[in-house]
């Protein structure tokens, strides 16, 4: 089995195993104004699992490396939209650190990991973004297919932080993927989904969707956003860097039952001397793979 790791090292395939050891959450708080408030240590967090009070193993907070993955739509849909595009993924990749791992996936008919070449990631942002905005927009749209992919290749990282953020209309019209595949691959994962959706003008073509793209962030503990201008979209992708950046992360070990369920609810509260209706957001639970034949 795994042996015993400190948080910053805590590797993505430990999270799930055949006996699961630890499952990592990562959480949001912020104050009735919505500013993130930092500073609270781990005696002001409260785990539970299915109702059940779990004890806090793992605690960490601040900026360390992550493994982010983008995930943009190049179907034929976004063509009027390609400056937006350009515009909403320079500004998620220009707050990258160093120490980041970076990936993206684009799909239009079908999904590509980019950029090729060797290794699973990439630290260098502008080769990144040269690999996505050489793909033409064209063709139908694929977001599942994509958002799988990237939720899969994310298990190839080492950080305890994982972000995927879809840069869409939020249409899909012939994946292979359902929009079920694509929960269950995210309630295996620690992964947070942000959204900057790029719709156009009222009304809205059928290929846009903000709704599924809602559904993809609330269901993972992320957010989406809907820019109309240069301005937004920058403050977007400010504010989804922010998030990331600021969240805590949560290591806790699951109580062993024989019920053979798959999926478990986790719920967090905060009770911080001094700080009053604090705001959480966290994923609502998380499952175990089938091939683990269950949690022991």
């Amino acid at each position: 089995m795994f042996a015993a790791l400190p948080a910053a090292l805590l590797v993505a395939q430990s999270v799930f195993s055949v006996h699961v050891e630890t499952v990592a959450v990562p959480v949001a708080v912020t104050d009735r104004q919505g500013h993130h408030v930092s500073g609270l240590t781990r005696g002001d967090f409260h785990v539970f699992e299915d109702g059940r009070p779990r004890p806090i193993t793992v605690f960490d907070h601040g900026d360390i490396p992550a493994t982010l993955g983008v995930v943009v739509d190049c179907s034929q849909s976004m063509r009027p939209k390609r400056a937006a595009l350009d515009n909403a993924l320079a500004g998620v990749l220009s707050t990258a650190r160093p120490a980041d791992q970076l990936f993206g996936v684009v799909f239009n008919e079908s999904a590509l990991l980019v950029p090729q070449g060797d290794g699973a990631f990439t630290r260098d942002p502008g080769r990144l973004i040269s690999a996505v905005t050489a793909v033409p927009a064209e063709g139908r749209t694929a977001l599942y297919d994509g958002v799988a992919m990237a939720l899969q290749h994310l298990e190839l990282g080492r950080s305890t932080k994982n972000a995927l953020i879809v840069i869409s209309d939020g249409g899909d019209n012939i994946s292979h993927d359902t929009y079920s595949d694509v929960l269950t691959l995210a309630r295996q994962s620690q992964a947070v989904v942000y959204a900057i959706g790029l719709l156009g003008t009222p009304p809205a073509t059928e290929e846009e969707n903000a709704g599924l793209l809602r559904r993809l962030c609330k269901d993972t503990g992320g957010l989406a956003y809907f820019p109309r201008t240069v301005d937004e979209t920058a403050a977007a992708a400010r504010a989804i860097a922010r998030d990331i950046r600021e969240q805590y992360i949560l290591g806790f070990s699951p109580a062993p039952r024989g019920d053979g369920r798959a999926y478990r609810k986790i719920k967090v509260t905060v009770s911080a001397p001094g700080e009053r209706r604090l705001r959480v957001r966290a994923r609502a639970g998380y499952a175990v793979p089938a091939a683990t034949g269950g949690l022991s």
